[in-house]
C-alpha cells in the first residue's frame, strides 16, 4: 500500500476510534448512572425497611416514661459517631397531643411539617439528608427517622471507581479501534485503489484501439482513395475491434468474479481432459503460427477439487499465453503430472522467456513483460485472470524456465480421489 493510502487508512481508523470510543464513553456512563440508581434505591428499600420494622416494635405506651441515655431517657448518646451524629441508631421523636416533642439528648429538633409523617419518605433534618416515618401511638405520634450517609458514601465510591477506571477502558477502546479499524480498512483501502488503477488501466488500453479505429475512418472518409488502402484500413480496425472485444470480456470476467458473492461450486475435475480440451481449441492457433503444440498425460486418472469452468478457463490462459510468446516454428507443452500429494498442470513454451525481476509481476493486472513483442501484445489480463484462479482453487504456482529455454508456469494442487 502507498504511504498515500496508508495515511488514508490511518485517518479512518482514528475517526472511526473516535466514533466507537464515544459510543462506549456514553454506554459506560449510562451504565455507571444505572448502577447508581439501582444501588440508591436498594440502599433507601433497605432503610425504609428498618424504619417500618422499628415502628412496629414501638412498645404500648409509645415511651410515655420518656428516653434514656440509649434511647429511653434523656442524655447523650455515647454510642453515636461524633463525625456522623445522626447516623445509626435511629433518631426518635415522640409527638404528644398537645404539640409539644420529647426527644432524647443530641436530637436535632423535629420540623413542625414532618410531626405527621406516615410512609417513609426524605426529609432534610438539621442539614441532613433523611428518610423518616411516623406512627399513631397512645397521647400522640412516635417519629423515626435515620441519616442517608450509607447512601452517599456509596454513590461516592460508585463514581469514584467510575471515573479511576474510564480512562483506561476508553484508553483500551481507543487503541483496540484503531488497531481493529487498520486491519479492516487496509484490505477496504487497497481494494478501492485496485478498483481506480484498474479503471484507470482499462481507459488507457481502451483508448489505443479505439484511436487507430477513429483515425482509419476519418482517413476513409476525407477522400476516395484505393481497394487496397480500404482493405489495409478495414484489416487495422478489425484487429483494433477483436482486441477490444477480449479486453472488455476479460474486464466483464474479473467484475464478476470479484463482485461473486459466493465461491464457486467445487467437484472433482479431471485435469488431463481438461488440459487436452485446452490443446484442441488452440490447436489452429498453433498451425497458424507453425507451432508444435503437444499435450502430455499420465497414464492415470488425475483429478482435483476445483471448479470445472475456472480451471478450463486456467488451462486455456496459460496456453493462449504460451501461444503467443513462443516464435515461429516453436514449441508449445503442456503437461499434467503428479508428485506426491499434489497433481499439477505444466505449460512450457520456447519463447524469449521471462527476466527474473519480472517474475514477481507478470501477475499484475495490465503488466507486460518488458520481452513482448507487437505480435504478442495485449492487455495484460490474461496471466492476472489465471493468478485470481489460482488463489480461488486453492492452487500453488511456479514460475520458471523450460527446457527448450522459454518460460514455465505450473500451477499444483492437493491431489483428489475417487471415492
Amino acid at each position: 500500500m502507498t504511504m498515500s493510502g496508508a495515511s488514508v487508512v490511518r485517518r479512518r481508523s482514528i475517526r472511526v476510534a473516535l466514533s466507537a470510543t464515544l459510543v462506549v464513553a456514553v454506554v459506560y456512563a449510562a451504565i455507571a448512572g444505572a448502577v447508581v440508581l439501582f444501588a440508591t434505591r436498594d440502599l433507601t428499600a433497605q432503610i425504609d425497611q428498618r424504619l417500618v420494622s422499628a415502628l412496629e416494635r414501638v412498645p404500648p405506651d409509645g415511651f410515655a416514661g420518656g428516653f434514656d441515655n440509649n434511647g429511653g431517657g434523656g442524655g447523650s448518646r455515647p454510642d453515636r459517631d461524633p463525625g456522623r451524629p445522626y447516623g445509626q441508631p435511629f433518631l426518635l421523636w415522640i409527638v404528644r397531643s398537645d404539640g409539644s416533642v420529647l426527644a432524647p439528648t443530641l436530637t436535632p429538633e423535629l420540623p413542625a411539617a414532618l410531626a405527621a409523617a406516615t410512609t417513609p419518605a426524605d426529609a432534610l433534618i438539621d442539614g441532613t439528608q433523611m428518610r423518616i416515618a411516623g406512627t399513631d401511638i397512645t397521647g400522640g405520634r412516635l417519629i423515626v427517622a435515620q441519616a442517608m450517609d450509607q447512601i452517599s458514601d456509596v454513590q461516592r465510591t460508585i463514581v469514584f471507581g467510575t471515573l479511576l477506571i474510564a480512562p483506561f477502558l476508553l484508553g483500551f477502546v481507543f487503541v483496540g479501534a484503531v488497531i481493529v479499524g487498520g486491519r479492516v480498512a487496509g484490505p477496504i483501502e487497497a481494494a478501492r485503489r485496485r478498483q481506480l488503477e484498474f479503471t484507470a488501466d482499462a481507459s488507457h488500453e481502451l483508448r489505443t484501439p479505439l484511436a487507430v479505429i477513429e483515425a482509419n475512418t476519418t482517413l476513409a472518409l476525407a477522400a476516395d482513395r484505393e481497394a487496397a488502402w480500404y482493405r489495409t484500413a478495414f484489416e487495422r480496425v478489425d484487429r483494433e475491434s477483436k482486441r477490444m472485444r477480449r479486453l472488455l470480456e476479460d474486464m466483464l470476467w474479473f467484475a464478476r468474479f470479484d463482485a461473486a458473492a459466493a465461491p464457486a461450486v467445487t467437484e472433482p475435475v479431471d485435469l488431463g481432459v481438461l488440459a487436452s480440451q485446452a490443446v484442441d481449441r488452440f490447436a489452429a492457433v498453433a498451425e497458424t503460427r507453425r507451432l508444435h503444440l503437444s499435450v502430455a498425460l499420465p497414464r492415470e486418472q488425475v483429478l482435483v477439487t476445483a471448479p470445472a469452468d475456472l480451471v478450463d478457463r486456467l488451462a486455456g490462459v496459460l496456453v493462449d499465453n504460451a501461444c503467443k510468446y513462443a516464435p515461429e516454428d516453436g514449441t508449445v507443452t503442456v503437461t499434467v503430472a503428479v508428485e506426491g500429494g499434489r497433481a499439477s498442470l505444466t505449460v512450457d513454451d520456447s519463447g524469449p522467456g521471462i527476466p527474473d525481476e519480472e517474475r514477481e509481476r507478470v501477475f499484475n493486472r495490465f503488466h507486460r513483460s518488458v520481452t513482448t513483442s507487437s505480435e504478442a501484445s495485449g492487455a495484460g489480463l490474461g496471466l492476472a485472470i489465471g493468478d485470481a484462479i489460482v488463489w480461488a482453487t486453492g492452487g500453488r504456482w511456479t514460475v520458471g524456465a523450460s527446457p527448450a529455454g522459454g518460460a514455465r508456469f505450473t500451477v499444483s494442487w492437493p491431489r483428489a480421489s475417487l471415492s
